[in-house]
């Protein structure tokens, strides 16, 4: 099963990037961040599928740190690095990767002071609440356009 995630895992890094990088070359070298969200919320369905991902790639995420901090997990920097750099469907998938690897034996735990350094869940939840107040702002500037 293990092979199947990390399948998974280059999938999700290679298709996503397919995507950003034809939205670099329609609307520009520079990646607008701001623009980005607002063609993710362009209509119903696009705001329907991003709103999907934000919560459910948060409770995952939310998830992923705990399971690796209880299995005493290496690589979870990597997981959420590739999360916010690649793409969330790279991301869990390694950390599945990752589990079933660390549930078979083949890596050590870390030991308890590494534990501890790990990146805090924290950092991410703030990350994540930025992301859904640009999507909320966005409806909002939408909304404000519409009743002008």
């Amino acid at each position: 099963m293990k092979w199947l995630y990390l399948a998974l895992a280059i999938a999700g890094a290679i298709l996503p990037w397919l995507s950003n990088l034809a939205f670099i070359r329609e609307y520009g070298a520079s990646f607008d961040l701001g623009l980005f969200v607002q063609l993710a919320n362009a209509n119903p369905a696009a705001s329907s599928l991003s709103r999907d991902l934000a919560i459910g790639a948060t409770a995952v995420v939310i998830w992923m740190v705990q399971e690796s901090r209880r299995l005493q997990m290496r690589g979870l920097a990597w997981v959420l690095f590739s999360c916010v750099t690649l793409a969330f469907a790279c991301g869990a998938p390694l950390f599945l990767y990752l589990r079933e690897r660390r549930l078979e034996g083949a890596c050590p735990p870390l030991k308890s002071a590494n534990a501890k350094a790990m990146v805090p869940l924290d950092l991410f939840l703030r990350c994540s609440v930025v992301l859904y107040h640009l999507h909320i702002d966005s409806d909002v500037a939408d909304i404000q356009l519409i009743n002008r």
